[in-house]
């Protein structure tokens, strides 16, 4: 069974954002860029799958500018096979992204594709649900443990919901995204580093794929929350409850 990974290019979790003056966007010339943290996760179980003996091969694959070749270098360090660059440098959102995932599915015939729940530069949760129901194939989202049965051909799949674990049974191929707690990535060896150099990324355009990339969103406007309010100390429990009920207006 061959596994599929998509992958984003996102600004490094550690990095200050900052806004750009015009107000379109966030500023990421000379920023740190890394792998989006739960990309990281999808691919450390697709890894630990194959490792399993219960796939043959890992796909990663990324869609964005020429920079993401970088971002799958990282990923073939990790272990994965081969990587494919959509290259496409304007602004893409979910529903582009799951077009061209499900175009990708098509020609390469995984029998799971993984992805992270939500990117952690737009935090949309959208992607993995739209291409699910592009391909018409069964999704587990939010996954904290997977377990794959290669006999039955089927995907047991805890989920976290609001109440505590929620547990699906998927018939393979689906499509499952995963949670922060479903495993602890492993760092890439200085080893494997160089191999992965010789390692093939096939690059493609939307074109090739026959999909039409148009922008259904359109960003107004981009602004950094307000700074908060310096605290106070109130000296009783009633100029605390005056000050909620007459400047806070929360009782």
């Amino acid at each position: 069974m061959k596994i599929m990974v998509a992958i984003k290019r996102v600004i490094d979790y550690a990095v200050k954002i900052r806004v750009k003056p015009d107000k379109s966007g966030v500023e990421t010339s000379n920023v740190k860029m890394s792998m989006n943290p739960f990309c990281e996760i999808a691919l450390e179980e697709a890894l630990r799958i194959k490792e399993s003996g219960q796939a043959s091969e890992v796909v990663a694959v990324s869609v964005g500018p020429a920079q993401c070749v970088d971002t799958l270098r990282t990923g073939l360090a990790m272990g994965a096979d081969r990587a494919i660059h959509v290259d496409y440098p304007g602004s893409l959102y979910p529903l582009s992204i799951a077009k061209i995932l499900k175009a990708l599915v098509e020609a390469e015939k995984p029998g799971l594709l993984l992805l992270g729940k939500q990117a952690i530069d737009d935090d949309c949760n959208q992607t993995g649900q739209m291409v699910a129901g592009l391909l018409k194939w069964p999704q587990g989202t939010f996954a904290s443990k997977v377990v794959l049965d290669k006999e039955k051909q089927v995907a047991t799949v805890d989920r976290e919901v609001d109440g505590g674990l929620e547990t699906l049974c998927l018939d393979l191929p689906a499509v499952i995204t995963t949670d922060l707690r479903l495993n602890q990535p492993r760092y890439a060896t200085l080893p494997n580093i160089m191999k992965a150099k010789s390692k093939v990324i096939k690059k493609v355009t939307p074109q090739d794929l026959n999909v039409e990339i148009k922008s259904d969103l359109e960003v107004v406007q981009v602004t950094e929350p307000p700074k908060r309010k310096t605290g106070i100390v109130v000296s009783s429990v009633d100029e605390l409850i005056d000050k909620l009920k007459n400047e806070a207006h929360i009782i």
